[in-house]
């Protein structure tokens, strides 16, 4: 008995087991919990999947702020910080997508996979679990808010006399999500995101022509709106965050990366490369007229949503604030997707519940619930904006590729990918620093009018 060594055929109910088979036995069960759960379930994606799913997963209602962005920042720092953060977020977003294969045979599907293999199993986790969900968590809050906020504009538009509670507008704008939370992957929603692609170029578009049909009006300043120094800095600082929040999408690249089929003759990096050119030519199409010509027009009078300052001709207006209301409807459900799969991964991983319908019926059903309660809660939009702009998407989008590219590769010391990712650092550190302070403001100043749930 006790000479028995541990590699001994195991018996068992006259079933011998040996290693091997234990070790088939863990794999498989391994594979089908990957085959459930949402982000490993299907990886037969096509480059223009992940176009689309990165025009949603960026271009988000933050489009829409950024001429009121710009009358925060002015003509000169507003250009560069437009310029500089579609280049530094373009730089990183392809280290990621270069990060996803870079040790042979495994994938990085999740951005806490790649945050562990850099900085270790636990750190990894600490580091980029909060802050993902932050992000995810925090884009899903604001856009249930935008969602509520479009729709209320309909109907003030098409129903001037009757007045509803912007709650309603926000109970409608989720029952939605409390149908589509429960398309179980990544590529079952590529209809949906295709759609919110297309109309997010379209009310881009319907921003700065209407802008341009109305003109430059009368009166139009420049400068600096606030009466005092304090407030044009705080306002310049929540402009950061608002710039910050439209180069959001590195929250979810690796996530819709780990769709696309790869071997080593053809890695997926080609295919989603090609997918994010495509992506930020969009975004560029998208950002740039809306927040110049907005601001060439309005000057520093521009709405904080660009659509309400835009008041006429009105079924124009109806039809952009739709176009939105579909855009945040496939953008929630983007952001969505990588929190189900870390709930159900700690469910079924951790916990060992059994991967079923039910749990996912009511893992989606309670998330959705609790993103609309909290944006009910809190509907202060811009100020939101500008608080979860600069805390949490600075980070993931600005600086942290980089650390990981610094910590995996290392660079030799003052070559060109070690500068470059240091001033990607500095400049993301700032803005992660400096942006928040300006939005919690706005939100204390906001907050000070407002009465819970009127």
């Amino acid at each position: 008995m006790g000479d028995e060594s541990p590699h001994k055929k195991l018996e068992d109910n006259n079933n011998t087991l040996t290693p091997s088979t234990v070790d088939e036995d863990i794999l498989k069960k391994q594979k089908e919990i990957d085959d459930w759960l949402p982000i490993t379930s299907s990886r037969n994606a096509k480059w223009w999947y992940a176009a689309f799913h990165n025009v949603t997963a960026m271009v988000g209602a933050g489009v829409l702020s950024l001429p009121s962005a710009m009358s925060h920042l002015g003509w000169g720092p507003g250009v560069v910080i437009l310029i500089l953060s579609w280049l530094i977020t373009l730089y990183t977003l392809w280290q990621m997508v270069e990060m996803h294969e870079m040790v042979p045979g495994k994938r990085f599907d999740r951005y806490h996979e790649l945050g562990q293999h850099a900085f270790g199993e636990k750190l990894g986790l600490y580091i980029v679990v909060p802050q993902q969900l932050i992000c995810e968590v925090g884009v899903d809050i604001v856009y249930m808010v935008t969602g509520g906020k479009s729709l209320e504009k309909i109907h003030s538009l098409v129903a001037p006399h009757k007045h509803i509670k912007t709650t309603y507008f926000i109970m409608i704008f989720a029952s939605v999500h409390f149908i589509l939370a429960h398309l179980p992957n990544f590529n079952s929603i590529s209809g949906v995101s295709l759609a919110a692609a297309v109309m997010s170029l379209t009310y881009s578009t319907i921003a700065w022509t209407a802008s341009v049909h109305k003109g430059v009006q009368s009166h139009v300043e420049y400068g600096y709106k606030a009466s005092t120094a304090t407030g044009t800095v705080f306002n310049f600082l929540t402009a950061l965050g608002d710039v910050a929040f439209a180069y959001a999408g590195h929250n979810v690249v690796l996530e819709i990366q780990a769709t696309i089929p790869s071997t080593p003759e053809k890695p997926s990096k080609g295919p989603m490369w090609r997918g994010v050119v495509i992506a930020y030519i969009v975004v560029a199409l998208c950002y740039f007229p809306v927040a110049l010509i907005g601001y060439y027009m309005f000057g520093n009078n521009v709405e904080e949503n660009i659509l309400i300052s835009l008041e006429k001709p009105t079924w124009l207006i109806v039809a952009a604030n739709m176009f939105v209301v579909i855009h945040v409807i496939g953008s929630y459900q983007l952001y969505a997707m990588p929190v189900f799969d870390m709930i159900e991964t700690v469910l079924v991983k951790n916990m060992h519940f059994r991967p079923t319908r039910t749990l996912r019926f009511i893992v989606r059903n309670f998330y959705v619930a609790a993103t609309m309660f909290v944006a009910i809660t809190f509907p202060f939009f811009g100020g939101l904006l500008g608080f979860f702009g600069g805390f949490a998407f600075a980070p993931t989008t600005y600086f942290l590729p980089c650390i990981m590219w610094l910590a995996i590769y290392k660079p030799k010391k003052f070559s060109l990918s070690w500068c470059t990712n240091w001033i990607c650092i500095i400049l993301g550190l700032l803005l992660m620093t400096l942006s928040p302070i300006g939005g919690l403001r706005n939100i204390i100043i906001n907050a000070k009018d407002y009465h819970f749930y009127s």
